[in-house]
């Protein structure tokens, strides 16, 4: 935890590698090393051996160029041709290995989920399931390798992270028991109960196949023509027309195993329960307008912000916690059907129990090794840890390895590096595309002598994974579901009267633009029945935004006890990693501005300098400029001084609106740079923190049109005491109080 941001450096420090050369280097050296943040798989054989190779055993070798069987190379920059300016001739190996590798270089994408980022970390147990389940990666202190990504859903990988969607949250546990895989989302519930509707929602979330657009978003009408038709998806829509829907950073994301799993202890007790991450860092999310700036800004937003944080030691960390749930025949839990995924259990009628910590150490060394060739299975499981009757978990069971076959070039995808299981592997899987082990023996059958009976089977003391003996129940074959499957709106209620007035408003609008978006009435009218069977007020404020009738309920609404856990408002968490931006101008006071990076780094915050130019200001290190900076990557900003800097065209620059609080005059005739008080607009009307330090910083505010006794306004002469003030309303992320709901 020892690292410094290097973007947040003041001062000149060592470098973790030497800094590269003007001129191309031309003496030959090894490969480097990679970079202090980074590592790769665990080095392992394809049947799970260890090797005791070190993490960079698989990265290239040797300081020449070479083909892929290792041939050096003197030239790679010309084809072998007849003359310099005759035809490229058939024999040039090296062109035709080059070429066609590279034409093969691309897989195909995940049809959900291919935007993605990842990162290696620990999962380390606490001991307190131990009453629950025998799996051995949840024993006290047990630490277990893992290798999480995250994702949007709609999104191809060109797509921007910010978009309004639900995330995927999938963690790989590397244990000695096997690998298990916890698949899960952002969000507790899905749009679907039973798998075979799976290609249906994906088909109308995607793109239109007409045009292919709109790309990464749900704003469109097979979208909505779906879910106002297929009414068992409005609570996870509800869920994504929330502020759950534009997540303020991955690090910031709750996680949910959606489905009810079966635990077994030692003794062979079973109890159903539902998996929780809880991030130590907070559950927050971006307004409308960030998600939108940050996506044609950044739209690598989020996974910069988690490579970023993992290299400058701010370990991203989540609790993972259980609801726990008698294992009893109905299968329900205060009248909640515990194998419905569009349904959840508020944490007031079954708290979740921390039973582990996972802690993100390092970033990827590869991209595509890694992070892409990564393939989670729902059916990864250890003992101790079994599925239930979900009909959507038992169609996953199937989809997911029929789809790595042909994502990843055939059935011994496992023994991808970042795939291989950490424990022993004889499987009498044998041949087959890419097949990296060197099987010996004869005999890849049960029961044979001529191998020595090898591998034989094991006992539940061995540690053999052994099924509940479940009973299933005796009936006719039906393609049905069950009736308590056919509540489709009170829980859609549940979550949205459990917001708070600033996040009601929120799905409102969030309704508004996408139904909007609509071009068809029949699929707005349909929708806006949906909201009239989920609440009253929220359907007349969409209808108003429309200039539609709302219409009236078609069943009998019933009054919901809101869940506290659902709000993402009012709950302090720690200010660890947040990024304050600190602006001064080419003339303004360094040192002050110093200071105030001293305390924003003592405060294990990261300060982010936003200066005129590039390089350094006196011992400032500048890490944004006045033309790049924008508000969506600072959770606040300390103004010391920000007069125009020299390539300030106020009459010209296409920021330079009017994006005061309150109208002024033109800021830069005041003495402030527009790109300024663009940026300290932004961060008022997005309810951030604005701070100001010394008499410029007050000017600066006044000139931006910032009230000085507003909420969330901090004005100080202390650099300590500015950051001590910023850090106490950080701990609430956003100024709440500056937000004026209009619900009622």
């Amino acid at each position: 935890m020892g690292y410094t941001h290097p973007i947040s450096r003041r001062t000149p420090v060592e470098e973790p590698r030497t800094p590269p050369s003007v001129d191309e280097p031309t003496t030959p050296q090894e490969p480097l090393e990679p970079q202090p943040d980074q590592a790769g798989p665990e080095v392992v054989s394809a049947t799970g051996k260890p090797t005791g190779a070190p993490p960079t055993a698989r990265s290239q070798s040797g300081a020449y160029l070479t083909t892929s069987q290792g041939l050096r190379l003197k030239d790679t920059d010309h084809s072998l041709k007849a003359g310099r300016r005759g035809p490229t001739l058939l024999e040039d190996h090296h062109l035709r290995e080059k070429i066609t590798h590279f034409d093969h270089e691309r897989i195909p994408e995940r049809v959900v989920h291919a935007r993605g980022s990842g990162a290696h970390g620990v999962f380390r147990g606490y001991g307190t399931a131990a009453s629950v389940c025998r799996a051995g990666l949840f024993a006290a202190d047990v630490e277990t390798p893992v290798f999480v990504r995250f994702s949007t859903v709609l999104g191809s990988r060109g797509s921007a992270d910010t978009v309004r969607d639900t995330r995927g949250f999938a963690v790989k546990f590397y244990t000695d028991e096997g690998t298990f895989d916890l698949v899960g989302n952002n969000m507790p519930v899905f749009f679907i109960q039973d798998g075979i509707k799976f290609p249906d929602v994906v088909h109308a979330a995607k793109p239109h196949p007409d045009r292919e657009i709109p790309q990464a978003q749900s704003a469109h009408d097979t979208f909505w023509d779906f879910v106002s038709l297929h009414t068992e998806a409005q609570h996870h829509t509800m869920w994504n027309m929330s502020d759950r829907g534009i997540q303020a950073s991955f690090r910031t994301m709750e996680g949910f195993g959606v489905h009810t799993f079966r635990l077994v202890d030692w003794e062979g007790a079973t109890t159903l329960v539902k998996f929780h991450w809880k991030p130590k860092a907070g559950v927050h999310s971006l307004v409308w307008e960030e998600a939108q700036l940050a996506a044609g800004g950044d739209p690598d937003f989020h996974r910069r912000d988690l490579a970023d944080a993992i290299e400058a030691g701010f370990l991203p960390q989540w609790e993972l916690g259980i609801q726990t749930f008698p294992d009893e025949e109905d299968e329900t839990f205060e009248g909640i059907d515990l194998l419905d995924p569009t349904k959840l259990v508020p944490e007031e009628l079954a708290p979740v129990q921390p039973i582990g910590l996972m802690t993100l150490t390092a970033n990827p060394s590869n991209f595509f090794a890694e992070t892409e060739q990564v393939a989670f299975h729902g059916g990864n499981l250890v003992p101790g840890v079994e599925v239930t009757n979900d009909p959507l978990l038992q169609a996953r069971l199937f989809s997911y390895v029929d789809t790595q076959l042909t994502r990843l070039g055939g059935p011994n995808f496992n023994q991808i590096p970042v795939n291989r299981p950490h424990a022993p592997v004889n499987d009498m899987l044998r041949d087959g595309f890419h097949q990296h082990a060197v099987h010996t023996g004869v005999a890849p059958y049960r029961p044979n002598s001529l191998d020595g009976g090898c591998p034989f089977t094991a006992g539940e003391a061995d540690g053999a994974f052994v099924q509940v003996p479940a009973q299933v129940a005796e009936g006719q074959k039906v393609r049905a579901a069950a009736r308590s499957f056919d509540d489709h709106f009170s829980q859609a209620r549940l979550f949205y009267r459990s917001m708070s007035p600033v996040e009601q408003d929120h799905i409102k609008a969030a309704y508004s633009f996408e139904l909007a978006k609509c071009y068809e009435l029949a699929v707005r009218q349909r929708q806006l029945q949906c909201l009239a069977n989920i609440d009253g007020d929220l359907c007349g404020a969409v209808a108003q935004a429309l200039g539609m009738v709302a219409p009236a309920p078609t069943i009998e609404l019933v009054d919901a006890e809101a869940s506290r856990a659902l709000s993402q408002v009012g709950t302090p968490f720690p200010v660890e990693g947040r990024k304050v931006g600190i602006v001064v101008d080419a003339v303004g006071d360094t040192d002050l501005a110093a200071a105030v990076v001293d305390a924003v780094t003592e405060a294990r915050m990261v300060p982010f300098v936003v200066g005129p130019h590039g390089g350094m200001l006196d011992t400032l290190t500048v890490a944004r400029t006045y033309a790049v900076s924008r508000s969506f990557e600072l959770d606040a900003v300390v103004v010391v001084s920000g007069a125009p800097a020299r390539d300030a065209m106020p009459g010209l620059d296409a920021r330079a609106g009017e994006p005061q609080a309150q109208p002024v005059a033109d800021a830069a005739t005041v003495g402030l740079d527009p790109r300024i008080a663009l940026l300290l607009g932004e961060m008022w009307r997005h309810c951030k923190v604005v701070a100001s330090v010394g008499e410029e910083g007050d000017r600066a505010l006044a000139a931006a049109g910032i009230p000085g006794e507003a909420p969330g306004v901090v004005r100080e002469s202390d650099p300590q005491a500015v950051v001590t003030d910023v850090a106490e309303l950080l701990a609430l992320h956003r100024v709440w109080d500056r937000f004026t709901p209009v619900s009622g």
